[in-house]
């Protein structure tokens, strides 16, 4: 398990021990959006690392952009960086957002 799964792992047994705890749900809700956002990233950061293990091109992209090697650390900061940019939204369609950009494309431009 990498850190970002741990962060992941953690933030949903907070949910879950508030949730049990009949916690406020204004911190329930904001906990679940953040937790939906970082699932998206991590997602997409996986899928990302896989492709760039086959793709020179993606390596070299993320090289030029100044974020060094292939590696986890390095895919993460990327993609939540872009992720970051993208144009604020609803929740909902921010997340959707995270899911359907093409990462991969951002870094062959």
């Amino acid at each position: 398990m990498d850190d970002y799964q741990k962060e992941i792992a953690d933030l949903e047994t907070q949910v879950e021990q508030l949730v049990q705890a009949e916690g406020e749900a204004k911190t329930i809700a904001e906990l679940t959006m953040q937790l939906e956002i970082l699932k998206a990233i991590y997602a997409r950061v996986t899928d990302l690392l896989a492709r760039g293990r086959k793709d020179d091109a993606l390596r070299y992209g993320l090289r030029i952009q100044g974020y060094g090697d292939w590696t986890l650390d390095n895919v993460y900061a990327f993609v939540y960086e872009r992720s970051v940019d993208l144009e604020p939204r609803a929740h909902t369609a921010f997340v959707g957002g995270i899911k359907s950009t093409d990462f991969a494309l951002m870094l062959n431009s």
